[in-house]
């Protein structure tokens, strides 16, 4: 009897480690595995702001010079990058050709010569026949006044004479005038058809430079006619530049005069140092290679860095400007892939022990890198990076052993 209860007893401490062996393996069969997560740590440290676009440079003081007159400029001697002084003689312009004339014209010239020469004619006759009337009205008035002094007319008749004498040299006058005007209209008929060699003539005009710099771009080289205002050369000092940098109207709010800066993106060098002189108050409208319109201003950057750092930089050059718009040395901190909108507020998956636990944040300023933790999150925390659907609250999570720090 005794061997017969040992027996059973063995059978049935056979059994339930079975049963319980069974009971683990299912659970171990339909349990979730660990998702493997990249981890992040929560840090302390400095955080900097800024806004970044693309800008260009300019020297300061920047000079146009314009032709001041319309004719045929000669040809401009002097190159981009030339030292030029002040009152140099940099361009020249001398009067523009006269243009040939068709046959049509020439004869339509023609026949306006012909008529300001009748025109003429007929002014000079007007002039003799006035003449004549002021030579009749003279000896009508030495006879009145013989007359009147042998007291045979009256004095009435005396004036009407003078007044007649004085009348007609009126006439003269006008006829005389009457000649002057048509001369001077036949004149410039007849210089119409003058060829264009022969119409060239007057005095050439030179152009100076307003200040002393160098050339930075030369609008019109070779020999060509230009028109009053057109511009022909540029002087400026590269030595002495400034950076404008063209941002949203909406980063530009955000921009302070005095905040520091770097200037990047302008060759194999290092950034440059520079610091905002000015926002211009002024807004404009310009559409972006996508088509958008958007509102920009003109941020205006001095350089901090000496002149030697920026000898390398010229006029017009493209760079890229990057404004401090804030900056604090020791603030918590969060990667910014960590986190991810929840029920309208900001939230993270913090990884604890082995597991994500959805956890609520307050943020603040970002610097596209990384977010400033204002409540939620203490330096050395975990969370889970680049969290995706298959995340959620209480997921058992492993990291990636590729991931620094991993559990």
């Amino acid at each position: 009897m005794k061997v017969a209860g040992t027996i059973v007893r063995f059978r049935t401490l056979f059994w339930l480690a079975a049963a319980l062996t069974l009971v683990v393996a299912l659970v171990l069969a339909f349990r979730s595995p660990p998702v493997q997560a990249d981890i992040g740590e929560i840090t302390r440290g400095p955080l900097t702001v800024v806004v970044r676009d693309e800008a260009k440079t300019r020297a300061r003081n920047v000079y146009v010079v314009s032709a001041p007159v319309s004719g045929q400029l000669l040809r401009v001697g002097n190159r981009a990058g030339e030292r030029v002084e002040a009152g140099a003689v940099i361009a020249s312009i001398k009067p523009a050709s006269a243009t040939f004339v068709d046959e049509r014209s020439r004869q339509e010239i023609q026949a306006g010569v012909r008529s300001a020469e009748a025109a003429l004619a007929l002014a000079h006759a007007e002039l003799e026949a006035a003449e004549a009337r002021l030579t009749h009205a003279r000896q009508e008035a030495s006879r009145t006044e013989t007359l009147f002094t042998a007291s045979v007319a009256s004095r009435s008749a005396v004036d009407r004479a003078r007044l007649d004498v004085r009348t007609a040299t009126a006439a003269v006058g006008n006829a005389q005038a009457g000649v002057g005007v048509q001369q001077a209209a036949l004149e410039a008929a007849r210089v119409r058809l003058l060829e264009p060699a022969a119409a060239t003539s007057g005095r050439t005009v030179t152009i100076r430079a307003p200040a002393t710099g160098r050339i930075l771009r030369v609008f019109q080289e070779s020999e060509s006619v230009v028109g009053q205002g057109a511009p022909l050369l540029e002087i400026g000092d590269p030595g002495d530049l400034e950076v404008v940098a063209e941002l949203l109207s909406s980063d530009a709010a955000r921009i302070s005069e005095g905040a520091p800066a770097l200037i990047g993106a302008w060759g194999d060098g290092a950034p440059l140092r520079g610091r905002v002189r000015q926002v211009e108050p002024y807004g404009f409208l310009k559409v972006s290679a996508l088509g958008v319109e958007e509102q920009r201003v003109n941020v205006i950057i001095d350089p901090v860095d000496p002149p030697a750092a920026w000898a390398a930089v010229g006029h017009g050059y493209r760079v890229e400007a990057a404004v401090t718009v804030w900056r604090a040395e020791a603030v918590v901190r969060t990667p910014l892939s960590a986190l991810f909108r929840h029920q309208g507020h900001w939230a993270v998956f913090k990884a604890e022990g082995g597991h994500a636990r959805l956890q609520r944040v307050e943020i603040g300023q970002n610097d596209g890198e990384y977010a400033e933790v204002r409540a939620g999150l203490e330096p050395g925390d975990r969370v889970v990076l680049h969290p995706g659907r298959s995340v959620a609250d209480g997921t058992p999570i492993r990291a990636r052993p590729s991931a620094a720090g991993a559990e």
